[in-house]
């Protein structure tokens, strides 16, 4: 009768309590078909890109000076604090993953996706910013496609922030004088 229970609906109870007796693992059971390592090595890459996003926006927003940039250096800021966020679950991600965040200054421009900017000119600025949100865009798809459907959390994680890489490109694009 117990044995019955335990096979309920398809699923063999016993055998995934026994799976997830090892504590030492966190968050990654047995089930997990994806390559860690090679997802940690995507994310510390996509750490970096968010971290040098952060940089990128927020000197932006300090240098950008001239007539009619307020609303320019508000949407600056507003991005530099949602890279920011982005770069927070990623490195989040990477720990659930029984993996080390890599927040290395020395290491950061190379590991990077995006390039840093340091324009003067406010239209250069805000070029420079949708070629890095592109960049971001189709670093984020390559990465999705790479993991697939063998480790959902991350997939669902990247997919999230790419929708708002989006919404940053259409910002930006909307700013092109």
């Amino acid at each position: 009768m117990e044995e019955t229970k335990h096979l309920a609906h398809g699923f063999d109870v016993a055998a995934i309590r026994r799976a997830a007796a090892n504590l030492d693992d966190g968050a990654v059971t047995e089930g997990y078909q994806a390559d860690r390592e090679a997802v940690i090595a995507m994310l510390n890459d996509a750490l970096a890109t968010e971290l040098l996003c952060v940089l990128r926006y927020k000197r932006h927003y300090y240098t950008v000076s001239g007539p009619n940039t307020g609303h320019i250096k508000a949407e600056f800021l507003e991005h530099a604090r949602q890279e920011q966020d982005h770069a927070d679950r990623i490195a989040e991600r990477i720990v659930q993953l029984n993996g080390s965040p890599n927040f290395n200054p020395a290491t950061l421009t190379a590991r990077s996706h995006a390039e840093y900017d340091d324009s003067d000119d406010v239209q250069a600025m805000i070029r420079a910013d949708l070629i890095a949100e592109r960049v971001a865009i189709e670093s984020y798809r390559q990465m999705i496609q790479a993991i697939g459907d063998k480790d959902p959390t991350t997939s669902k994680m990247l997919t999230d922030i790419m929708a708002v890489e989006e919404e940053h490109a259409d910002d930006m694009r909307d700013l092109l004088a």
